[in-house]
């Protein structure tokens, strides 16, 4: 409980990051997928290890409690011959060759193949998907979609801009994206993960250390504005996989939640802090600290 709203802010900013024993735990299955990996594709195979890499919110430290999964990136080199003759038109046949190998490899009971990556599932809950990858000459890496074919992406250009989004803005940039994620998980989580944190990073050019006036000002910028670009020039406007009865909603939420952002803001300028909590918690979900 906390008896200002930034002190709110402040005790939800805690609860919402992972902890220190989170991350341990991310590392060490991380470590332990990538080492099932190398030996499923040694350097003798027609397919071998290249590098793995953490991605997804986790990758790019945007990631809030609770950490449900991890994204690895696993880039695999394929062998031309190979490449021409079978997965170059068939990127399903390239992810069921990487389940097999890695079920023949792994101790974890159960590897399933989702559509897009290869998960490892934990009697814990927090599973590890992992994306496997071809890096293209031209710029970037194949993904399976899904359906047979393959997307281009690059999840280390998207962690750079992001990164770089951030210094520019004190190091700010993140935490906000953390509070406006839990805003989306508490209005039906229309908006997807990436999608969410190029809005906000196209929101600001300036920034202070008040979370309060950001989510404000990310509320009103986005409301009826949710088209924004890959930052690494492959996937367009991110904003497609959203129906129009989505869209619509968004936009309502977004406007709904900008203006109890400015009861909260107007509660808390005439010292009103017990209203403000309770707007923001409103805004924020139920994780979001009580007044008192």
């Amino acid at each position: 409980m906390a008896t200002t709203t930034a002190s709110a802010f402040d005790e939800f900013n805690t609860k919402v990051n992972p902890t220190s024993s989170t991350w341990e735990k991310v590392y060490q299955r991380r470590d332990a997928v990538a080492s099932v990996i190398k030996a499923a594709f040694p350097s003798t195979a027609n397919v071998q290890y290249q590098s793995h890499k953490l991605i997804g919110s986790l990758g790019r430290n945007t990631a809030s409690n609770p950490v449900a999964d991890i994204d690895l990136m696993v880039h695999l080199h394929v062998d031309d011959d190979l490449w021409a003759r079978s997965y170059r038109d068939d990127s399903s046949d390239f992810l069921y060759r990487v389940r097999r190998s890695l079920n023949n490899s792994s101790t974890v009971k159960k590897v399933g193949a989702r559509g897009q990556a290869v998960r490892f599932f934990y009697a814990d809950g927090l599973y590890v998907d992992v994306a496997a990858v071809v890096k293209y000459t031209t710029g970037g890496y194949g993904i399976p979609d899904g359906s047979g074919g393959w997307l281009t992406t690059d999840p280390v250009k998207h962690e750079t801009h992001l990164n770089e989004c951030n210094a520019k803005l004190t190091g700010d940039l993140k935490k906000v994206i953390r509070f406006a994620k839990k805003w989306n998980s508490a209005h039906s989580s229309r908006l997807a993960s990436f999608h969410l944190e190029m809005l906000a990073a196209r929101t600001f050019t300036t920034m202070d250390n008040n979370s309060r006036t950001a989510l404000r000002l990310f509320f009103n910028y986005n409301h009826n504005f949710l088209t924004v670009n890959d930052p690494a020039g492959y996937s367009g406007d991110l904003s497609t996989y959203l129906t129009q009865a989505n869209r619509t909603a968004v936009n309502e939420s977004l406007k709904t939640a900008r203006d109890r952002a400015d009861l909260a803001l107007a509660a808390e300028n005439r010292g009103d802090h017990r209203e403000a909590i309770r707007l923001w918690r409103i805004i924020l979900g139920d994780n979001f600290p009580t007044y008192g």
